[in-house]
């Protein structure tokens, strides 16, 4: 009987440690989003509801084929659209380059970006980059959004800028695997030359 008891307990031991690491695992996953509170000093940020670092993929075939050319197609959603609307109107100088566009395609592209920026769509990663700016003027690089400085804080520079396969932040397909997917999540990071991320 007594040996019966310690194979069970045994059994029972393997499945918590499995079970354990499966929400370990799904944790991994999912990441915290800012939420801000009025406050008698002003905004107080703290995490709260976890949720899947998942932005909705590139659609329009304008947009990839005109921006995606010279660079990666950010999603609309990981800035909002104020941002987009000031990096629209100021394509003759586009972070020091000219790219300019045909009155229709910026009109078409420029639609495009706002209607699925952040705060105007109801996902986990637009909804977190958007609480994160509350407070501040919002910056026309993804890379200075208080959500993108959290979650690359950890990142040595060699891995980034002294690395020639990656060179900068703005170079998110370098990395994460599935960008262009609209998936960032941390498991999928696959550093050039270092291999995955794990902080």
């Amino acid at each position: 009987m007594k040996r019966q008891t310690k194979i069970l307990l045994l059994v029972m031991s393997g499945l918590l440690l499995g079970l354990t690491g499966v929400v370990l695992a799904e944790r991994d996953d999912h990441e915290h989003e800012y939420e801000h509170e009025e406050h008698e000093h002003g905004y107080l940020q703290r995490w709260f509801a976890p949720t899947r670092p998942v932005i909705s993929p590139v659609v329009s075939q304008l947009y990839q084929e005109e921006c995606g050319s010279c660079h990666f197609a950010y999603q609309p959603g990981l800035l909002p659209a104020v941002s987009w609307q000031q990096i629209m109107q100021n394509l003759d100088d586009h972070f020091g380059e000219n790219a300019e566009l045909g009155e229709a395609e910026q009109a078409a592209i420029q639609d495009y970006l706002l209607s699925l920026s952040a705060g105007r769509v109801d996902q986990g990663l637009p909804r977190r980059i958007k609480a994160s700016l509350d407070g501040m003027t919002p910056p026309l690089r993804i890379t200075k959004t208080r959500f993108f400085l959290h979650e690359h804080d950890e990142i040595p520079q060699l891995m980034v800028q002294d690395n020639d396969q990656v060179r900068s932040f703005s170079n998110c397909d370098a990395c994460h695997s599935r960008a262009a997917q609209g998936s960032f999540r941390e498991h999928e990071i696959l550093i050039p030359g270092y291999g995955r991320w794990d902080d």
